[in-house]
């Protein structure tokens, strides 16, 4: 099932046009789909076009969190026919003994990327540990989360846990919904964001080798905090422009913003501000990266959009452009991608299909109760942005 819309826009830097289109939806009152998010199998000799390969959870809409499975689906023609979505057995929850009791596990959040240097598309995400009755259990051990698709046979390697440094420290870490960066070298940036003990959440990043294989920690940078009342910083996500590192950041209550010279340092935390000095208003939800040679965007939800009927005010997704130079969002480049109808927008991902093209990826959450009353029914949502000039940073090895 596909619907299609399409919005034209140009602007300065990276002049592009936009198209919706929606490949499957779940909704039946007991679940709906959950961070869809997709990576790419390239060029080859024998194909015209990559395989988008998209991952997503089932969410059990009777609970909180609560990830039960893993569905996976693929393109190979950029979206004129998708597969129908799969349960991905070797991705699903396991249990395991904690304290003497055994507790289901699920590998979620999780955000599939091409590694150039191995020619692997690698997924990365973190695990959530429930209680015996499916309920999110506190304190809890927390892993980053990783698995390698496998083209020849359509399927996944079973999950493995980055293993990290110190133990107490990282009692609680993982890279769920982060947006990672790959190096030159093969080397892999991947920001996570854990919990020590007595403190609320901090974020660093984490230079990783990968050989294909087995993801490994190498080192990692400082660790950005927050003394407040809030939980803290979540959900990074990284990108690179014009040489420098950018690092967007979730927090209960507003998004924030950081650069690094080399990727792993980054300066103090500032917030997140349209150019006008006015507060972007994105709260409590993540923001990812689009980058073009031509240009840099964010994408966000955020409040005051007519929108105090969607929770956490997320939706519509928004994307505008970023002045990289002053660390704000243009506001007259502003564009709805996906547009609002009730059910929240927050959880998504950014892929880059070719030079011409990049791939947002969005489901409607289906929480609270009632917001299809207001229209949403579970879709999910591909919004291309197709460029008119290539993106000279688009690279597959």
């Amino acid at each position: 099932m596909k619907v299609k819309r399409l919005i034209s826009d140009e602007q300065d830097g990276a002049e592009h046009r936009l198209s919706l289109e929606v490949p499957t939806r779940l909704f039946d009152g007991e679940k709906c789909w959950a961070h869809p998010r997709a990576g790419i199998i390239p060029l080859t000799e024998k194909k015209s076009n990559p395989r988008v390969v998209m991952t997503m959870n089932t969410l059990d809409l009777s609970g909180s969190d609560v990830f039960k499975g893993m569905f996976g689906m693929h393109t190979d023609d950029l979206g004129k026919f998708w597969t129908p979505p799969q349960h991905l057995v070797s991705l699903a929850p396991r249990y395991e003994n904690i304290d003497g009791v055994q507790h289901p596990v699920a590998a979620s959040d999780f955000w599939p990327g091409y590694h150039a240097t191995t020619k692997t598309l690698l997924g990365t995400g973190h695990t959530i540990v429930y209680t015996p009755e499916w309920e999110i259990r506190n304190p809890r051990p927390r892993h980053t989360a990783y698995a390698i698709y496998e083209p020849d046979n359509n399927q996944w390697s079973a999950w493995k846990k980055l293993i990290m440094p110190d133990d107490e420290k990282f009692m609680s870490a993982g890279a769920g919904c982060v947006q990672r960066y790959d190096e030159a070298d093969g080397n892999i940036l991947l920001p996570i964001y854990f919990k020590p003990k007595q403190s609320n959440s901090r974020v660093t990043v984490v230079r990783c080798s990968f050989d294909g294989k087995e993801l490994r920690h190498l080192e990692h940078g400082n660790e950005l905090s927050i003394q407040d009342e809030s939980r803290g910083l979540h959900e990074p996500s990284i990108t690179r422009f014009n040489g420098v590192y950018y690092l967007t950041i979730r927090n209960d209550n507003r998004g924030y913003v950081s650069i690094s010279e080399d990727g792993l340092h980054y300066e103090p935390i500032q917030e997140w501000k349209f150019d006008d000095g006015s507060g972007l208003g994105n709260y409590n939800t993540q923001q990812h990266w689009v980058s073009h040679s031509d240009g840099l965007f964010l994408l966000y939800t955020r409040k005051g959009a007519n929108n105090d009927h969607v929770f956490r005010h997320r939706a519509p997704l928004f994307m505008a452009q970023v002045d990289p130079e002053k660390l704000c969002v243009i506001r007259n480049t502003e564009q709805v991608l996906v547009p609002e109808r009730g059910a929240r927008l927050g959880n998504f991902g950014v892929t880059d299909v070719s030079p011409d093209e990049t791939w947002v990826t969005v489901a409607e959450w289906m929480q609270p109760q009632g917001v299809e009353k207001y229209g949403s029914d579970g879709s999910v949502y591909v919004a291309r942005i197709h460029w008119k000039n290539p993106n000279l940073n688009f690279k597959t090895g």
